[in-house]
Parts: C-alpha cells; sequence; structure tokens
C-alpha cells in the first residue's frame, strides 16, 4: 500500500502556479518525471504507488495510459507558459532530464514510452544532450526494445538488479533471473544506452557474503552508474506485515553500515565514484563542475532544488518553492484530465525556512557538499560550534569547512541525518 498523500491547500482546477514560482527559474533546469505506475507482480517491499493492470479498468490501465499521461502534459504545458509568468521573469525552458519511473514503465510498448517522450519533445523541448532515462526490469525487455527505446530518443536505462541472490531477491519478491542482467546489459550497450543498477542491501536474511556476491556481480557488468539503497521496511506493505508477525527480522543498523562500507570498497574499486550517499558513477569522466559525467542528471536535479513536472497519478512536482502531488488512483487521475481539470491533490508553498532546511537536507548528501551561506566562504555564527563538534568527531571533512561548505566522511555518510540535525537544530 502506498503511504498516504501529504496534507496542503487545495489546488486550482485549472493548475495555475502563483507568480512567485516564477523567481529565479532562469537559474533552474527544468525536468519532467513520468510515472508509469503499473507493475507485473508487487513486490513485498515497495510502497510505490503501483498497481497491476488486472485492478484497473477502462481509461486507467495500460492500454490507455500514454492518451491520459499527454493529456497531463498538455495541462502543464499551459500553466508554465501563462503570460503572468511569463512576465515575472519565466523563460521557455527546453527540458533538461526526463525520468520514467514506476512501477515497471517497459511493461509498457515502447511505442507508447515514445510516444509520451515525443509529447515532452514538441511541448517544451528538450535540451542539447538531454538525458532521457527509463527504469525496466531485466525481464521486462529484450534487445529490439532497447533498440526501440534508443532510436525514440532514450540516452539511458536503469535496470532493477537488487540482488543477484536467489534467495535474496525471492523475499524481495523479485520475480526475475538475476542471470538475464548480463544480456540486457549487453544489449543496452549495444544500442548506445547507458546502463545504472539498481541495488538493496539490508534484506532480512541477506548475508554479508550475500550482499558481497551481488555488488561482485555488478561491477562485472561495467555499469556506468550504480544505485545502492539500504532497505526500509514500510508500515503497509506485505515485508511490513511479515516483520510485525515475527516472519522476518527487521534490518539491523549496523548490518547495514557494514554493507554501506563494503558496496564503498567494491565501487570505488571498480572505478565508480560516490556523487550522492547512496549513488556511483563511473569516475573516469567529469562536467566543469566536477560532477560525474554519468551521474543521473535528473536525480541531481532534485537535490539542487531545480524545477520539475512529474505526470502521473501520485507523482510530485515542484517548480519555484510551490510542490503539488496528484491523485493517487489511476482511475481518478484519468477522470480528471478528461473533464479538463488539474489532477493535483493539495499544495503547498514553501516558507524560506523551509526551503534552507531542504537545500540543507538534499545538498548535505552530495559529495560536492552544501554552501552554509552561499556566496561568501564562511560558516556562519550560529554554526560555528556544530561545524566544530562535526569535524571532532570525523563526520565532515576539515578542509571544505573552513571554507564554509560541509563535505561528508565515509563515516559522515553513515551518519547523514545526524549531520543535518547538528547544522538545522
Amino acid at each position: 500500500m502506498a503511504p498516504a498523500l501529504p496534507d496542503g491547500e487545495t489546488p486550482p482546477d485549472d493548475g495555475v502556479l502563483p507568480v512567485s514560482a516564477a523567481a529565479g527559474s532562469a537559474e533552474r533546469d527544468l525536468g519532467v518525471y513520468l510515472h508509469v505506475p503499473f507493475c507485473r507482480v508487487r513486490c513485498g517491499y515497495c510502497d510505490f504507488n503501483t498497481y497491476t493492470n488486472a485492478e484497473l479498468g477502462g481509461g486507467a490501465n495500460a492500454d490507455s495510459y500514454a492518451d491520459t499521461a499527454l493529456r497531463e502534459i498538455e495541462l502543464a504545458a499551459g500553466v508554465l507558459a501563462d503570460p503572468r509568468l511569463a512576465a515575472a521573469g519565466m523563460p521557455a525552458r527546453d527540458v533538461a532530464t526526463v525520468f520514467v519511473g514506476g512501477g515497471t514503465p517497459t511493461m509498457l510498448p515502447v511505442a507508447d514510452l515514445a510516444r509520451m517522450l515525443d509529447g515532452v519533445r514538441s511541448t517544451w523541448g528538450l535540451a542539447d544532450g538531454a538525458e532521457v532515462t527509463t527504469e525496466a526490469n531485466p525481464d521486462s525487455v529484450d534487445a529490439a526494445a532497447l533498440e526501440a527505446l534508443a532510436e525514440a530518443g532514450f540516452t539511458r536505462v536503469s535496470f532493477g538488479m537488487q540482488s543477484a541472490v536467489p534467495e535474496v531477491l525471492a523475499t524481495l519478491d523479485r520475480t526475475h533471473d538475476p542471470a538475464r542482467l548480463p544480456d540486457v546489459v549487453r544489449w543496452a550497450r549495444a544500442a548506445g544506452l547507458d546502463v545504472s543498477v539498481d541495488l538493496i542491501y539490508g534484506t532480512p536474511g541477506e548475508s554479508l557474503a550475500d550482499w558481497r556476491r551481488s555488488l561482485d556481480s555488478a561491477v562485472a557488468l561495467e555499469p556506468d552508474h550504480v544505485s545502492a539503497y539500504a532497505l526500509v521496511v514500510e508500515p503497509g506493505t506485505k515485508m511490513g506485515a511479515q516483520v510485525r508477525r515475527g516472519e522476518l527480522p527487521l534490518p539491523d543498523d549496523d548490518d547495514a553500515a557494514l554493507k554501506y562500507e563494503l558496496a564503498e570498497e567494491v565501487l570505488t574499486a571498480a572505478g565508480l565514484g560516490w556523487y550522492e550517499v547512496s549513488n556511483f558513477a563511473r569516475a573516469d569522466a567529469q562536467d566543469q563542475g566536477g560532477t560525474p559525467r554519468h551521474a543521473s542528471r535528473h536525480n541531481l536535479s532534485y537535490w539542487r532544488g531545480h524545477d520539475w513536472w512529474g505526470v502521473g497519478p501520485g507523482a510530485h512536482s515542484h517548480v519555484g518553492g510551490v510542490r503539488w502531488w496528484n491523485v493517487k488512483h489511476p482511475r481518478t487521475y484519468a477522470f480528471r484530465l478528461e473533464q479538463g481539470l488539474s489532477p493535483a491533490a493539495g499544495r503547498e508553498r514553501l516558507e524560506d525556512a523551509t526551503r534552507e532546511l531542504e537545500r540543507i537536507m538534499l545538498g548535505v548528501r552530495l559529495a560536492e557538499g552544501i554552501e552554509l551561506e552561499p556566496g561568501t566562504g564562511r560558516v556562519p555564527d550560529r554554526q560555528r560550534s556544530a561545524v566544530a563538534d562535526l569535524i571532532g568527531q570525523g563526520l565532515i571533512e576539515f578542509a571544505p569547512a573552513r571554507r564554509g561548505r560541509v563535505v561528508l566522511t565515509l563515516r559522515g555518510r553513515l551518519l547523514a541525518d545526524a549531520v543535518v540535525r547538528a547544522l538545522t537544530d
């Protein structure tokens, strides 16, 4: 069961944004997230807003979904082209990144994914060198599908590997054969796509040897990017119920720390450097700002506070300090769009203090770190004691801290939440 949507103010039926959203927009990228809420089987640990196709009726199922999503893209085009926003300084922006997530986006025919991408392209345009990613399960694509995705304009595919150990995959309710990964990666490479693989550590019953096997299998694929996330057992999921009944043990924090340290060791040795606490990219090429060229630029736009429009049921969006979220159920989502109404269920306008808190919470997780007082190269008086304590505890690097920039050490990455609390209390 997906988590409940947050509370917020009631958004207008036409989705119009306040003029304040235009402030500073010329300095922010625009991205688009396309949510495909369908899975063949719902995994026991997952609390994303996903459905099996059999649960849904006409207008909301996979067969009609691309048309429904295109309606929201059309609505978004009108909202962002509001003359009031243009007069307040919001330029027409090409889309810098597109990310198709889910669910399992590749449950849709490639032709539908291509139509959705074409909708983004024809509505806003794609920036030169735009990053266009789709998630995929290893058993949901073949060589022809990957070649067709590349021909449609996708540049990157993120495979849900999760583990190389069949028993671990079974606990997670993952249905793919791990032996298929080398094939799908080879096919993606042949199509000219960048390749990312997603791993999960801390599954109940997973040993340290199991995790090493997964890491070794992942680096043997020679991916451009690896995401390694600690399993979080969410209330309302099948796994949450299994843990509550004592059928599965709750993941252990110390075990998770050991597995993160092992990931750092194995991935770094394979030439993959961390650029965000849970994300590693090939370190052999960097952009002008020092970010690995194969980092997920779409996810970086979230962590750096840029603008994005989230299309789909339950999708979240953010433009200029205005955040909103769509109705969760695909049937309600489709109905509202058929009526010409925004599918937004609620929204909030972020106050300056909240935006600063989120800047620190998200930015501190990046290898580039976060400036405590942007543009000054100094530590604000109110944070001097906290910074000194964090240096003393070995949680942040000494030299950047002297210049007012917080950069996590390896130990700091394990305790990133504690660093944020120290800087914001």
